[in-house]
């Protein structure tokens, strides 16, 4: 693995669903749903869309201080004041950190249709380009993102199976792929494994412990 992947990667954590934190030289959250504990506040929170596990005011409240940027889609961001809205294709630079949203959206299933304009986020840190998908499923516009890590739920039911997540990574072609969106409220560990599995000897997967 790239040390400069591998240095970023020891600075993530994985806090279930498709919580992420890290910690670098500022705390980034994606989608805090369920936190636990005592936990760093955070300067910059991306919500991919509002659906309750993923847009979690009572989790927002428990990391934010006064100076927290909230970037959310539209229909999210009308729900408080303080939240900074991002629209699809639309490019930020936030807390010095580069922010691309991106279309997240099922087709075949009505969970997340295309027309609410729900986001998942290619944001770079350490010039490491972080694609999280948000819930989405394999869709043509994958083709043309660009990144060096894939977070990518695998769960199935509202979002990819294990062997859809797998040909999304192909299509991504990033260098480290890692499952998300598990464990939670559907999904478990062996889909994360199966994921692993069909990718072996294509592009590297890391799941979190």
């Amino acid at each position: 693995m790239d040390e400069k992947i591998k240095n970023l990667l020891s600075k993530m954590k994985w806090l279930g669903h498709d919580t992420f934190k890290i910690t670098n030289k500022l705390t980034i959250y994606t989608d805090p749903y369920k936190l636990k504990g005592e936990l760093e506040k955070g300067d910059l929170i991306l919500v991919t869309h509002g659906h309750y596990d993923h847009f979690s005011l009572e989790d927002i409240k428990k990391i934010e201080k006064d100076d927290t940027v909230i970037v959310a889609p539209p229909d999210c961001a009308r729900k408080r004041s303080n939240i900074i809205s991002i629209e699809v294709g639309e490019r930020k630079e936030l807390k010095g950190v580069q922010i691309q949203a991106v279309p997240a959206y099922n087709i075949g299933k009505d969970f997340h249709p295309k027309g609410n304009k729900w986001v998942g986020y290619i944001f770079i840190v350490d010039n490491v380009r972080i694609y999280h998908a948000g819930d989405t499923d394999i869709i043509p516009e994958m083709e043309d993102f660009k990144c060096d890590i894939a977070l990518l739920p695998v769960s199935g039911t509202y979002v990819m199976t294990p062997d859809e997540a797998a040909e999304a990574a192909l299509k991504i072609n990033p260098k480290v792929a890692v499952p998300m969106h598990y464990g939670s409220i559907v999904g478990s560990l062996n889909d994360a494994k199966k994921f692993k599995e069909k990718l072996e000897g294509k592009i590297e997967v890391y799941i979190f412990g």
